[in-house]
């Protein structure tokens, strides 16, 4: 079984919890892929680098652990969980069936500025796409979504699709942004909010199920074209 390696962790503060603190690293290192799924990170090996105790560290992983992003391994710590093909298929395939229809019975002129109010998310995507922060990136996109998804009245499904999101990470982040082709993914918000603006269901369909496709296909293969 592989054992954890040193990560180049930031030492945390006091202006936050330290288990919020350290769940945030945490997830940063998850998204950059310097924890890797599959190796088994230690507790107080973690708090060490983070120069705190091993406490929050422990709270931090479990947060994850209900995200889905890590599971624990009896006495030895925690491991980030795998997803296979298959898993990223099926997942891929039930956020098809819910935010695509979704999203497209909200396209309507009428609500223009209801979709306006997201530009300013929507543009947060291409900024962090632009400068390459993939945890702005991710932080934003989530954002984006959630309260898209919002305008449809419906919090079960809001929720829903939060923790599909979160078990679907996002994959080859680092490889995408540094061949270029993040910031076209990310531009594809904008283009999705003008046609929900637009009034026009069938773009907002076809804009909705391309970029979820695009995600699952480039993300889970980072050397896909």
């Amino acid at each position: 079984m592989a054992v954890e390696g040193r990560l180049d962790l930031p030492m945390v503060g006091e202006r936050q919890s330290l288990r919020e603190q350290v769940a945030h690293a945490l997830r940063a290192a998850l998204v950059a892929g310097e924890m890797r799924p599959g190796v088994v990170y230690s507790a107080p090996v973690l708090a060490g680098q983070f120069g705190v105790s091993a406490t929050p560290v422990r709270e931090a992983m479990l947060d994850l652990a209900k995200e889905g992003l890590v599971e624990a391994v009896r006495n030895k710590g925690f491991r980030v969980t795998e997803l296979s093909e298959r898993d990223l298929d099926e997942l891929t395939e039930i956020r098809q069936l819910i935010e695509v229809p979704t999203v497209s019975r909200l396209a309507d002129a009428a609500r223009a500025d209801d979709f306006e109010r997201l530009r300013p998310f929507a543009q947060e995507i291409v900024d962090a796409a632009e400068r390459g922060d993939l945890l702005a990136y991710v932080d934003a996109d989530l954002r984006f979504h959630v309260e898209l998804l919002t305008l449809s009245g419906n919090a079960h499904l809001v929720a829903v699709v939060r923790d599909l999101r979160n078990r679907a990470r996002l994959y080859g982040l680092s490889q995408l942004s540094q061949r270029g082709t993040l910031t076209d993914s990310a531009r594809e918000h904008l283009a999705l909010l003008d046609a929900l603006k637009s009034g026009d269901g069938e773009a907002v369909r076809h804009i909705m199920g391309k970029h979820i496709q695009h995600v699952r296909g480039i993300w889970a293969d980072p050397d896909a074209e």
